[in-house]
């Protein structure tokens, strides 16, 4: 007789109640790329609900692998990921929740003047404040203070306690930034100009804005050494469309602004744009 493993039991459970969850390594972080996906070669997967280029059976693309259907959750593809999983992660954009995490007592004592109340869940160092409602997620909104939301996983903690509220305007707020005066003019003049007429010549249409979004949430979700981690996503945007024509101003003024809510300043981001032309001889 086997056992099932406790994450893999709590991950049955969470998904029972549709809550879309997915193994946790080492470190509270996803399971890397499969070879056929390592570096997005697949196209990626915008989420387990809507169909995307990549067919990979696996444990990829972080947040998006995210899955209620026990089918997947107990399938071959991923038994090594959940005998080697530490916790249980989920997606809270894909149950309808969002997640403040709050990372010091500074941080909680903020909240409890600003937010109304809510089921809380204790962390490690804070907690989670869990909200009925989705919206964008960004970290770093203000001290000690991230949002977990959409495209974006949490680490499931334990049912909490108290009464969930629905997601207040001043949780929405926080995501709001005003824009920078300066964030136009130093790249408006370096977004390469391919030779393909302007059109993206991968795959499928969705693709160039998946790798957006992807490179969007790598440099959100970054920990430390955000410059060495915004100059190598600039540099893997640029190395995959940097030549086809596709990029414009748009698509460079996100990764810039994700770049900036890490603390990035907008001279730091046209520095390691800049460098990233250079080094692919763009």
């Amino acid at each position: 007789m086997t056992t099932t493993p406790y994450a893999l039991h709590t991950a049955l459970s969470l998904a029972a109640s549709g809550v879309p969850v997915l193994p946790l390594r080492r470190g509270k972080v996803p399971f890397g790329n499969c070879p056929a996906c390592a570096d997005n070669a697949c196209g990626g997967r915008p989420n387990m609900k809507t169909p995307g280029p990549c067919r990979c059976p696996g444990v990829c693309h972080a947040w998006a692998a995210a899955t209620a259907d026990p089918a997947v959750i107990v399938s071959p593809a991923w038994a090594a990921a959940w005998r080697r999983a530490v916790c249980v992660g989920y997606h809270p954009g894909g149950a309808g929740l969002t997640v403040v995490d709050l990372d010091d007592a500074d941080a909680i004592a903020w909240a409890r003047t600003a937010l109304p109340a809510t089921r809380t869940v204790p962390t490690t160092r804070g907690q989670h404040w869990i909200y009925r409602g989705a919206m964008r997620s960004m970290n770093a909104v203000r001290p000690g203070v991230d949002i977990k939301s959409t495209m974006s996983y949490a680490r499931y903690l334990g049912p909490g306690t108290g009464h969930m509220a629905n997601l207040p305007d001043a949780v929405r707020a926080l995501t709001i930034k005003e824009p920078s005066p300066a964030l136009p003019a130093p790249h408006a003049a370096v977004v390469p100009t391919g030779t393909a007429g302007g059109k993206c010549p991968h795959r499928t249409p969705a693709y160039l804005e998946r790798g957006i979004a992807m490179a969007e949430q790598h440099i959100t979700e970054a920990r430390e050494a955000v410059h060495a981690t915004v100059y190598r996503t600039f540099l893997a945007v640029l190395s995959t469309h940097g030549r086809c024509g596709c990029l414009t101003d748009t698509h460079v003024n996100r990764l810039f602004t994700a770049a900036q809510a890490r603390g990035e300043t907008p001279r730091h981001c046209t520095d390691a744009w800049t460098n990233a032309l250079t080094t692919l001889g763009l």
